[in-house]
Formats: C-alpha cells, structure tokens, sequence
C-alpha cells in the first residue's frame, strides 16, 4: 500500500517562510499541515479557473 504522504525538500523565500509559519502558529498547525492545505486551496482555485 503507498503511503499518503510522501516527505520532500524545497527551498524557500525566507519572508514567506516566516509568513507562513506565523499563520501555521495563529491556525494552530504544524507548518506541513499549513502548506498542504494552502496548496489544496490553491489547486481547488485553479480547477475552478479551467472550467
């Protein structure tokens, strides 16, 4: 069975670094769980776009 999440690396701004894991923090996230979601969103807008 393939797991659900795979581990990456990637290399960020450190101004949106610092951004994000402050709203991570004030949502009560890890900084993983903030990024995932932000980019589900992100991909939901860009579907919505296409149709």
């Amino acid at each position: 069975m393939k797991p659900l999440k795979e581990k990456i690396s990637i290399t960020i701004d450190s101004d949106i670094l610092e951004k994000v894991r402050s709203k991570a923090e004030n949502d009560d996230r890890s900084l993983s769980q903030y990024i995932n979601l932000i980019l589900k969103e992100h991909i939901k807008n860009l579907e919505k776009e296409t149709f």
